[in-house]
């Protein structure tokens, strides 16, 4: 019930804004698909995680190594020596687990070094948004991608494109549906894998993301 009271009020405010103010929305995960720079910190980002994931994998093998080699000199050990060999055993599985938390955690290296990649093409996406906002006398742009629920959008609205001529990424032959980011322009740690599994499956975190095809090309409408 609060939810689709939710709904109901941003579809009246937009309703009441559109009476008022001329605005409009982007889709920022298509946007970002299309932009070399996005694919090249994919890129880096895929070589950071699977460097950091054969860390983790090396550091993992010790404490099996160490768990296999008391297994099987168990029977020849003091218990003080089962004690102490027991401890070196916790202390390399906490050792594993706190590096996976320090590098694909939240705001783990993973997530720290995407930020630092990413922000530079946000700040361009943003400046493209705030010229053509300007240039179209819009007072309000809309993410599509966005965290707000936009259940209905007229493509009458939609100034994807026109961010795309910004960009200079405006082509009838290349704007069609590419590699989905995953969080439109601004990243969330939400996002990012849990450290807890990295290790169990043996592939990196950037190899576990799903890309989904987008739907067909965008056509301008707009006046």
């Amino acid at each position: 019930m609060r939810k689709f009271l939710l709904l109901f009020l941003a579809g009246f405010l937009i309703s009441t804004v559109s009476h008022a103010q001329k605005f409009g929305y982007i889709d920022s995960n298509f946007i970002l698909s299309k932009m070399p720079a996005y694919n090249k910190v994919q890129q880096e980002m895929d070589k950071h995680a699977e460097a950091w994931q054969k860390e983790i994998e090396g550091l993992q093998q010790q404490a099996d190594k160490l768990k296999q080699d008391y297994k099987a000199e168990e029977v020849l050990l003091t218990e003080e020596m089962k004690v102490k060999r027991k401890a070196e055993i916790a202390k390399k599985e906490t050792e594993v687990r706190d590096y996976q938390r320090k590098v694909f955690g939240y705001e783990g290296l993973m997530f720290r070094r995407r930020q630092e990649l990413m922000r530079p093409i946000q700040d361009q996406v943003f400046e493209a948004v705030e010229k053509v906002s300007k240039a179209k006398g819009l007072q309000i742009m809309f993410d599509k991608s966005g965290d707000l629920v936009m259940i209905y959008t007229n493509p009458v609205h939609d100034y994807t494109e026109y961010v795309l001529e910004e960009l200079g990424l405006a082509s009838d032959t290349k704007n069609a549906a590419g590699a989905k980011p995953a969080k439109g322009i601004i990243d969330a740690p939400d996002d990012l894998p849990d450290a807890e599994t990295e290790v169990q499956d043996g592939s990196t975190p950037a190899a576990q993301e799903k890309r989904q095809p987008k739907a067909a090309n965008k056509k301008k409408v707009n006046n």
